[in-house]
């Protein structure tokens, strides 16, 4: 768990957007004060280099939206993945005989059974458990069948649940830990805080201030940055992988 996640998501957009008017304000005071005390102070410049800095805060919410798109992109992909790699599974059972091809179809139902409730940071332990058990359990179905069949159709089906066991540690991987990376988070909120204070000094050194534009500037900014978070968050917001692939799945196979 990153330590953002600490904050609900609705708490995450409160903050950054009570961050940035801050910024702005303190800014403003900043450049107002400047203006009174050095009013022959040149301002030139100062319009380039707040607009650079807005530049740079646009490419930082860019990078940091990609890298969560991705991550985002990559959980869809291994539960679809698994989905195909258990279904290939539960197919090539069929060139076993009873009774290990009906002990593989049970045990395989109750591993999809499992895995469509999604890989849930606070029951990851749990999950983990049962599935290995599971993969334990048909593994050594499997190991049996390879020795007594030395054939390329063992060979397939061994294969193929190689796939399923592989896909686990992937979900697990890419459903709780391929995330936005802290040092990122840092650099992007840094970088929007100082963004803020640039915009509110360059206010108070202008002399004039519109309250609706730095509004909608902040609102704006506190919304992008929460959808990143949300995309970065696996289970929770609005924004989540679906299992509609695993459920598909169930629905074919049936029940345990």
């Amino acid at each position: 768990m990153q330590s953002i996640d600490y904050l609900p998501l609705w708490a995450f957009f409160t903050v950054v957007l009570v961050m940035a008017l801050l910024c702005t304000e303190i800014g403003h005071r900043v450049g107002a004060w400047r203006l009174r005390k050095y009013p022959e102070e040149s301002q030139a410049s100062l319009g380039t280099i707040v607009a650079s800095v807005l530049g740079l805060l646009a490419f930082m919410l860019g990078f940091t939206f990609n890298v969560a798109l991705s991550r985002f992109d990559e959980r869809r992909t291994a539960i679809l993945d698994d989905a195909n790699a258990i279904g290939t599974t539960y197919l090539r059972a069929d060139f076993f005989d009873e009774p290990q091809r009906g002990q593989i179809r049970k045990l395989l139902r109750e591993y999809v059974q499992v895995r469509v409730e999604g890989i849930v940071p606070e029951r990851v332990a749990q999950i983990t458990t049962k599935s290995q058990a599971l993969q334990a359990q048909i593994w050594s179905i499997a190991a049996k069948l390879g020795k007594e069949q030395r054939n390329p159709i063992t060979g397939l089906f061994i294969s193929s649940l190689n796939d399923t066991i592989d896909m686990d540690a992937k979900r697990i991987n890419v459903g709780i830990y391929a995330r936005v990376p802290e040092s990122v988070w840092l650099v992007l909120l840094a970088v929007s805080m100082l963004s803020m204070l640039g915009v509110g000094y360059y206010s108070g050194q202008s002399g004039n201030r519109s309250w609706a534009e730095i509004l909608l500037l902040v609102s704006t900014f506190a919304l992008v940055t929460w959808l990143v978070a949300d995309l970065d968050r696996p289970h929770e917001g609005f924004v989540r992988a679906s299992q509609a692939p695993m459920e598909a799945l169930q629905k074919q196979i049936g029940p345990p």
